[in-house]
């Protein structure tokens, strides 16, 4: 039984619930999560394309990748709590014409400054797409193998879309150019925002009593952006430099604020009953570690492809085709699994085959064939990671109240992306810190590491299914 506050349903959750079409929800659902995962790594691959064009330094260029990711998880947190405000068809509307909007800033800019200012605002718009658009999916779909299935399908769509960013991202650099990368954004958020307009039953706004947590919001979300910031920064200058311990410590005194202001608040942001729940804490922690290895595992993969066996952008993104095909189908896989024996078990066999693909990369040899070497690893990622990204976010929404189901689906999306932001900030320290191939086999012996810290808080956190 979960320990998280319900409240009524609500004649109006019941019209949305009967009037919108769950069909239709889904589709939204999984084009907005695919339109916000590909965008954390389509311009990866690009990103020389884009420094030759626009003349743009290393030091400046790698904020094309940090400010979409630092607004994203930044901001996550508070867009599931305005959907459960204001209203989840809203704040999805919102998100997606902000997201839109930006991606033609991004596209057409000319110089780095805009550009990197358009993909912050990108990240602003994904922090309010994926939170709204979980929810409005978590109270059209009844508990139990429905939501399953729906969520299966969209965790499937997000983490393939992971993986596809870097197959457009080089398909996209060696054909039309890089501005397409953001440019196809614009008219896939023109037909989701009409979609969602016409199709979309109105929710009513403030299903909750009582004032939004102002002061509680803007602590948490400035100790999110400064933390994500800092994992960045100590990539690039050190993880004991004195700006990365003191922005650290920013974070942490921020966090510290938030939850003196949660204890007296008498609405809190995040109700301390939300803690009690403990399939959502077990998820968030469990999010938070397999997605950093994720994450980690196809930056470093990616960089292994080009910088030591010699692959062009095209073929590094062709390569990853493996695991996206992995992802989907292991994903819809992974939903009969939970049906039958929980959340428990796909998440123990997908962070274990997550951790022997990365343990095989650990020792790939630098004459490395893709069939014998290279392979193997990304279909076993594919695998691991399509069982788990469908357990996470069931597991987060399990026995969540309909009035919690954005602050839920926040929570888990936050602890995501932190995650990733960690897994590549710690991989990128350690390939700086290395050598050639042997710093490459200490990072993706890193990722296994974290896969295996996944795998300890599923075996704590989540109870076995009688």
């Amino acid at each position: 039984m979960s320990h998280t506050e319900t409240l009524p349903r609500t004649s109006t959750d019941t019209a949305t619930t009967r009037r919108s079409r769950p069909a239709l929800v889904l589709a939204l659902t999984c084009a907005a999560t695919a339109m916000v995962g590909l965008d954390t790594a389509i311009v990866n691959v690009a990103l020389p394309s884009i420094q030759r064009d626009l003349g743009a330094g290393y030091g400046t260029l790698q904020w094309v990748v940090v400010a979409y990711g630092l607004l994203l998880g930044g901001f996550l947190l508070l867009g599931g709590r305005l959907a459960d405000r204001l209203g989840r068809r809203r704040v999805l509307v919102a998100g997606l014409a902000v997201f839109a909007g930006a991606s033609l800033a991004a596209g057409a800019a000319h110089g780095a400054g805009l550009l990197i200012a358009a993909r912050g605002a990108q990240g602003l718009g994904a922090a309010l797409t994926v939170p709204a658009a979980l929810s409005l999916l978590a109270v059209t779909f009844p508990e139990g193998r429905d939501r399953h299935r729906a969520l299966a399908l969209v965790g499937a769509v997000d983490g393939a879309a992971g993986a596809l960013g870097v197959v457009l991202s080089g398909l996209l650099t060696a054909g039309p150019g890089w501005r397409w990368a953001f440019l196809l954004n614009v008219p896939v958020g023109v037909v989701l925002i009409a979609l969602a307009t016409v199709f979309l039953t109105t929710d009513r706004a403030g299903e909750r009593t009582g004032r939004l947590d102002v002061a509680g919001a803007a602590t948490v979300t400035g100790a999110l952006l400064l933390f994500v910031y800092a994992l960045h920064h100590a990539a690039g200058h050190g993880w004991l430099a004195g700006s990365t311990l003191a922005l650290f410590a920013a974070a942490a005194a921020l966090l510290a604020a938030f939850v003196q202001i949660e204890r007296r608040s008498a609405d809190p942001l995040v109700p301390p009953s939300t803690l009690r729940n403990r399939p959502l804490v077990a998820a968030n922690i469990t999010g938070f570690l397999a997605f950093g290895a994720l994450l980690a595992f196809i930056f470093i993969g990616s960089l292994l492809m080009q910088q030591v066996l010699g692959y062009s952008p095209a073929t590094t993104g062709l390569a990853w085709l493996a695991t996206t095909v992995t992802i989907v189908v292991a994903a819809m896989a992974g939903e009969r699994l939970v049906a039958r024996a929980g959340v428990r078990a796909p998440l123990v066999i997908g962070l274990s085959l997550l951790t022997v693909g990365a343990l095989w990369l650990a020792r790939v040899p630098a004459d490395a064939t893709y069939a014998t070497d290279v392979l193997p690893a990304f279909l076993l990622a594919g695998v691991g990671f399509g069982l788990c990204g469908p357990a996470v976010q069931i597991g987060a929404l399990s026995g969540v109240s309909r009035a919690a189901s954005g602050l839920a689906s926040g929570l888990v999306e936050t602890m995501r992306e932190i995650g990733g932001a960690a897994g590549v900030a710690t991989v990128s320290a350690v390939l700086v810190a290395g050598s050639g191939l042997d710093g490459f086999h200490t990072a993706f012996a890193l990722v296994a590491v974290l896969a295996v810290l996944g795998l300890v808080a599923t075996l704590v956190g989540f109870a076995r299914r009688r």
